[in-house]
């Protein structure tokens, strides 16, 4: 049974309980992978432009009425050298993994994204065997440089 799907973008923005269900959801179920509530609360802002950003688009899974999984989509601004999109969280309900709901939200995110999508995954992130299966590659090892890190 597929779940159903809402779409979310700057023109067709959530209402603020599913805004914050969203964080809250993506907040809990990314784990060890996930990022302060904060800087999920940032993503899903500059997805829906409430910052000055290019949006993107957000993707909200839900199956007899429980959030299932959800992801954030970033639109970069950029083209050609640069994908046009960055997959900024997916997330699957604890209790939902195993059922193809992540398989179905990344081709469901390829399908409404316009242009390519560049994502960043841990090296021990179990994910990482999806994003390859659906077409992903490994095109760079990422560095940063984070000032006032050091």
């Amino acid at each position: 049974m597929e779940p159903t799907l809402s779409i979310y973008t700057p023109g067709r923005k959530p209402d603020e309980t599913t805004k914050n269900e969203i964080i809250d959801f993506l907040y809990e179920h990314l784990e060890q992978f996930g990022d302060p509530r904060e800087q999920v609360a940032l993503a899903v802002g500059y997805s829906l432009q409430e910052y000055e950003s290019f949006g993107g688009l957000i993707l909200l899974a839900k199956m007899d009425g429980k959030t299932v999984g959800a992801v954030v989509i970033n639109r970069t601004g950029m083209k050609d050298y640069i994908p046009e999109n960055i997959l900024v969280y997916i997330a699957v309900h604890r209790e939902y993994r195993g059922k193809k709901i992540g398989r179905y939200l990344m081709m469901q995110a390829i399908e409404n994204a316009e242009g390519n999508i560049a994502l960043h995954v841990e090296p021990d992130n179990p994910a990482r065997f999806l994003y390859k299966k659906v077409g992903f590659t490994s095109k760079y090892l990422e560095m940063r440089y984070q000032r006032g890190a050091q």
